[in-house]
């Protein structure tokens, strides 16, 4: 499908509408802040863009307008692309809500597909009642981990903008507004744009942890912490419509909670360490706290029931005396007139606690539960003196709030790398030969050791002052401040036997933390099952689960893997590691839960969520689901309330399918399922020898990926606290998946997303024949799904843009691209043979009518980018002019894709 050829249904016209108004303001914009010359150069690069991709232009037309002289205007023309689509992805985000509001508005629409009362819709029809959906809701939870993202490329000035954008485009869609109305929100909007082109994408500074994790609290304490109630409501209003039953939203359980590494997460960063962890929580605890109070000021306006009016519960009176005296000044401060107020009065000693919940003081609430208490001491009594009506749903949507939220806005993750745990287990137990031992040596020394009463040592080590910080974090906030401590490059049981040993030397009780194993590579998933066997044999540790509620979680890390050894390699080692644990996990009558380390691209495990539920092996969900949310991911899902709250209701949609659809369930045990498990084995280790073959096979392919991407150039720019390589190794080896996948994608080769499936489907094809493969890919949910991942990353990706980025390696160009064009199109022409097409997306024409759109819009960028790259090595890469401009396409770049890493 050419561009000329794009068909908008009548339903995407508001789109293209929003497109064509955005996209003229853009215009304008440029023309009154950089003159009609620049406007012009980037209107005649972006015709000539489409001409070549139709076959009527000529390329060479196209370079010459990317090539520039003047470095400063090669900055602006680049970000005028970059302001462009800054406005469609503002406009595409705007449509989802519209498409959303038209479902909900249209009588005869039905259930809007994957929405929670779909999923309900589904469930009864397979035969299940509310009481089987309401018995499993009590065990259910959904929580998303925010991860701080060292290649996110939208800085947080610029995301407040758009959102205010987002607010005056949604206003826009009220047909009641009169055209002044209108023009005074398009106004708004032109103010916006015109500021955020007048603000740099990236500070000068590095961000510090601190400044990660305010990125983080933005989302948390503002979109998610309003939506939550909602997301609740919801769910029980589709109960309601599908079931017909009455179903009130306080009777729902909490099913959604949240987390986040950001100031905890010291794999590699040496700049986490025990302050972040507690000036981290502290500022959390601010944010939320603060956000309670602006409520208890709005109850307290709203609460104006007054002494023989209406009466009030004997608890609540009860608990009122305490507090007069115990907090005489605050109650001297009450007016007057307020004092035959009850409510009134309650809330102003409400407010009092979580003042001095903030300082610390004497009169602080000792938990969230006791502010749940109170709370809950306000909805018996109106429930009980005809208050339902008169002021009870406000109350209820915050008790809600702090039993999500608690003290400390997310649950704070630590990280720590397996070697550091042995360097501060062998200092705690004084044994300078503790790291040279066997892994089975050191598992029985810690076995015997954290049997008996180990005498702590206090340490200087990282570790150490790391977990000493979570045990003042527990005091301090909370013991749902820190609940998971995870061990990245987990290979033994000894990994995760020196944390428990490190915790409880801290000063954290047992059954205080979850003891979190990674497994990251394609060899650690693949010995994940025996790691785990070697605990679950331990007396000790199923205690120590016994404290955790009988269940074990371990983390799955898909970016190392399919840096490892490929992406379909990784899937299916995710996949098969899986079903081997819930298997072993079912023997041992232990429950387990599986933490998804997923990124937002294709190459880092990110695809569609609900969808990956789906198509997880049985068991393995479980009614559980905890997940990393990762860089443009978080904007694109929870950069505004509607979205936010669509994305949460089709996940937990997907898990609640996942765990009750008795269909799905059978259809998992399908007989031919071993056989399809056996062949996708095969499948995985003839791409993963193929990926490995191109990637590791010769040292000279690391030159290639230094030269035909922008990853010198990624490497300095401060887009996060945390460094681009590890330390302890060079190479391919040393350097983070985050940026490998990075500097594929704006190099539009977009490789880890699909390099080595092709060849993998070749030679099975020829092994197994069409008809078995065929089927296999049309009735197996986890390969087709897997086949989709890579189709998009592929849609992404350029090869003609791509040639250019090679010419920029020279011989190593003319080596190695050849071969990765050739598996380009031997993976595009065996994924159109699966899905019987024609061409990539032809069965996603939203997607494939959305890439087809921005192309043009990101190739002036790429080829602008190919030349200053040239140049500013030619240079020595001292040219700081260069240098911005080059930063200015990766920002564009990745605006235009939306895909960092």
């Amino acid at each position: 499908m050419k561009r000329d050829q794009i068909d908008f249904p009548p339903r995407h016209e508001p789109l293209r509408d929003d497109v064509s108004l955005l996209g003229s303001l853009v215009g304008e914009m440029l023309r009154e802040q950089c003159g009609d010359g620049l406007f012009e150069r980037i209107d005649g690069a972006r015709t000539a863009a489409i001409e070549r991709r139709s076959g009527q232009g000529d390329a060479r037309e196209l370079m010459t307008l990317c090539r520039f002289d003047d470095f400063a205007q090669a900055a602006d023309f680049v970000r005028g692309f970059t302001a462009w689509f800054r406005m469609v992805n503002l406009a595409e985000q705007v449509h989802r809500i519209r498409r959303r509001r038209q479902y909900q508005k249209a009588a005869d629409a039905g259930f809007q597909p994957d929405s929670l009362a779909d999923v309900f819709a589904q469930l009864r029809e397979a035969g299940l009642a509310w009481d089987d959906v309401a018995a499993f809701l009590n065990d259910l939870l959904i929580e998303p981990v925010f991860t701080a993202h060292p290649t996110e490329a939208t800085r947080r000035s610029l995301l407040e903008k758009e959102q205010r954008m987002a607010q005056y485009l949604i206003q826009r869609l009220d047909p009641s507004l009169a055209a002044v109305e209108v023009k005074r929100l398009i106004d708004r909007v032109r103010m916006e744009q015109t500021i955020a082109w007048q603000t740099a994408e990236q500070s000068h500074e590095r961000p510090t942890v601190a400044d990660e994790a305010e990125h983080a609290h933005y989302y948390l304490a503002n979109v998610l912490y309003r939506i939550a109630p909602v997301f609740h409501e919801h769910l029980a209003e589709a109960a309601e419509a599908v079931f017909g039953v009455e179903v009130r939203p306080g009777d729902v359980p909490t099913v959604l909670r949240f987390g986040s590494w950001v100031g905890g997460d010291m794999d590699g960063n040496p700049n986490v360490g025990p302050d972040t962890v507690l000036d981290t929580l502290a500022e959390q605890r601010r944010q939320v706290v603060g956000n309670y109070r602006r409520e208890i000021g709005k109850l307290n306006r709203l609460l104006s029931q007054t002494e023989g009016r209406v009466e009030v519960g004997d608890a609540l009176r009860a608990q009122t005396q305490d507090y007069r005296g115990r907090l005489p000044e605050t109650v001297a401060a009450v007016p007057a007139r307020h004092a035959d107020m009850p409510y009134r009065v309650f809330l102003c000693l409400v407010d009092a606690r979580l003042r001095a919940t903030l300082d610390d003081g004497d009169q602080a609430y000792e938990g969230p539960e006791a502010l749940c208490a109170d709370l809950d001491l306000i909805i018996e009594s109106l429930k009980r003196h005809r208050g339902e009506l008169a002021g009870l749903f406000p109350v209820q949507r915050l008790r809600r709030r702090v039993d999500m939220f608690g003290f400390h806005l997310a649950a704070l993750d630590l990280r720590v790398d397996s070697g550091d745990l042995h360097e501060a287990v062998a200092r705690q137990l004084g044994d300078p030969d503790w790291q040279r031992l066997a892994a089975s040596e050191r598992s029985e020394t810690l076995q015997s050791v954290l049997a008996d009463d180990h005498q702590a040592v206090a340490d200087d080590h990282p570790v150490f002052l790391l977990l000493n910080a979570a045990a003042e974090a527990h005091r301090r906030f909370g013991r749902g401040s820190v609940q998971t401590l995870i061990v990245s490059m987990s290979r033994n049981a000894d990994d995760v036997l020196a944390a428990w040993l490190m915790a409880r030397s801290a000063g954290i009780a047992d059954g205080l933390l979850d003891l979190v194993p990674l497994f990251e590579t394609v060899g650690d998933l693949e010995a994940a099952e025996g790691v785990m066997s070697g605990l679950l044999e331990l007396g000790s540790w199923r205690e120590l689960l016994a404290k955790r509620h009988g269940r074990q979680m371990i983390m799955l890390g898909y970016s190392d893997s399919n840096k490892d050894g490929g992406m379909v390699a990784s899937r299916w080692s995710l996949q098969d590691a899986q079903r081997r644990l819930v298997a072993l996990f079912e023997q041992h009558q232990v429950r387990v839960t599986f933490f998804h380390g997923r990124g937002g691209t294709v190459g880092r495990g990110g695809g569609k969520t609900h969808r990956a539920v789906l198509a997880a092996p049985p068991g393995a969900v479980a009614g559980h689901l905890r997940m990393t949310e990762q860089g443009e991911v978080i904007h694109r899902k929870y950069g505004m309330r509607s979205i936010a709250i669509r994305n949460l209701e089709q996940t937990a949609g997907a898990v609640i399918k996942a765990s009750l659809d008795r269909e799905l369930g059978s259809r998992a045990h399908r007989r031919d399922r071993v056989q399809w498990h056996e062949w996708m084995g095969r499948l995985s280790g003839l791409a993963r020898a193929a990926y490995r073959e191109l990637v590791y096979g010769d040292e000279s392919f690391a030159d290639y990926f230094r030269a035909a991407t922008p990853i010198d150039v990624i490497e300095r720019m401060r887009l996060g606290s945390r460094p681009a390589s590890r330390q302890k190794k060079t190479g391919i080896e040393g350097l983070r998946a985050i940026p490998w996948v990075f500097a594929w994608g704006q190099s539009r080769h977009a490789l880890p997303g699909w390099f080595g499936l092709g060849t993998g489907l070749e030679r099975l094809n020829d092994q197994i024949g069409a008809a078995a493969l065929e089927d296999m890919a049309a009735n197996w949910l986890f390969l087709s799904n897997l086949l989709e991942d890579a189709e998009m990353a592929m849609a992404k990706s350029d090869m003609t843009i791509a040639r250019h980025y090679a010419g920029l390696a020279g011989d190593l160009g003319e080596r190695y691209f050849p071969t990765i064009h050739a598996e380009y199109r031997r993976t595009e022409s065996m994924i159109c043979q699966l899905k019987g097409q024609d061409a990539l997306l032809d069965r996603d024409l939203t997607l494939k009518r959305s890439i087809l759109l921005r192309n043009p819009y990101v190739d002036p960028m790429s080829l602008a980018q190919v030349d200053l790259l040239q140049r500013w090595r030619e240079g020595g890469r001292r040219d700081e002019a260069i240098e911005h401009a080059l930063i200015a396409t990766v920002h564009g770049i990745a605006q235009g894709l939306q895909n960092t890493g």
